[in-house]
């Protein structure tokens, strides 16, 4: 039986520069590794069922868009002893009214209604739009990379926003338009790998990143956002994510995209609005080298319990 450190399962285009680097850095950690694509997913799948081939770490980056993928996932919920965002748990994320539910009785957010889907509740009760000021983002509670996200001032939207995509809930969120430091807006970025915290900037028209410095946390008093990323890594359990927060004018930081994952990890050098080149080369660092820690804590687990 042939068994891997680590199966990594992808099947995104956006995906191939972070692959390299994920190669790198698993070489650099004597980390062996298992590309499962949809070019050899049924071969993956018939060796680990047939006993032939395993893993002892998965990392999927697959099954939120294919579901061939989900008998893989299955395997490495019952066989791994380490999972990199676990399946279960990035369901749960992905859930942003849910999410809401768990973050904002711990940390600050925009104040924010949540819908039925309106297949569930086409009609609705008069709302209270006015605890969301003078605008307010429409946003479905699944999805990402802003399909089906409208900025409005008016509730006649609201009905045609919700049918966008009938069977799911939506939020109403307070438009925040944050306060400027030295001119540019305080919406940031924030990438967590493996523990590890990485903040940028954020342009939220643009989606471009700029690294935010140690230089310019200390300056501007953004020491908070890591304790901010720390608590939503605590409560989601993931390892990989990025959320996005804004310094209010009243000084809050406002959690604004409470999780985003899987997280888009095109290079900054193929796409504008990519994550920077170096950072994507440390998340790829980190991730070995969480998989290797854990592997390595795992096996003096069962040698002592040996």
């Amino acid at each position: 039986m042939t068994t891997y450190g680590l199966c990594f399962a992808w099947d995104c285009d956006g995906d191939v520069a972070f692959v390299d680097l994920l190669v790198e850095a698993c070489r650099d950690e004597r980390l062996s590794l298992l590309q499962a694509t949809p070019a050899n997913l049924d071969g993956v799948l018939a060796g680990v069922n047939a006993g032939e081939a395993g893993f002892r770490a998965y990392f999927d980056r697959a099954s939120d868009e294919e579901p061939r993928f989900e008998p893989l996932a299955a395997w490495a919920r019952a066989h791994c002893p380490c999972r990199i965002n676990p399946h279960e748990l990035a369901e749960r994320a992905w859930d942003k009214a849910e999410m809401h539910a768990a973050l904002s009785s711990v940390l600050h957010t925009p104040p924010t209604l949540i819908l039925p889907p309106f297949r569930e509740q086409p009609d609705l009760p008069p709302l209270d739009l006015g605890v969301l000021g003078p605008s307010f983002t429409i946003k479905p509670a699944y999805g990402g990379g802003g399909t089906g996200v409208v900025t409005c001032i008016s509730p006649d939207r609201i009905p045609a926003a919700r049918q966008t995509f009938p069977d799911t809930k939506y939020m109403l969120q307070s438009h925040i338009v944050p306060v400027r430091l030295d001119g540019r807006p305080a919406w940031f970025r924030i990438l967590h790998a493996g523990g590890k915290y990485y903040p940028c900037w954020w342009d939220d028209r643009t989606h471009v990143y700029t690294t935010l410095t140690c230089a310019a946390e200390d300056h501007y008093g953004l020491r908070p956002l890591r304790g901010i990323v720390e608590t939503i890594a605590h409560i989601t359990g993931l390892h990989l994510f990025s959320t996005e927060v804004a310094l209010s004018p009243e000084g809050k930081f406002l959690v604004i995209d409470y999780v985003n994952n899987p997280v888009d990890l095109r290079p900054q050098s193929k796409t504008p609005d990519g994550v920077p080149n170096l950072l994507l080369r440390f998340i790829a660092r980190d991730i070995a080298r969480l998989v290797a820690r854990e592997l390595a804590r795992a096996n003096h687990v069962q040698t002592d319990a040996a």
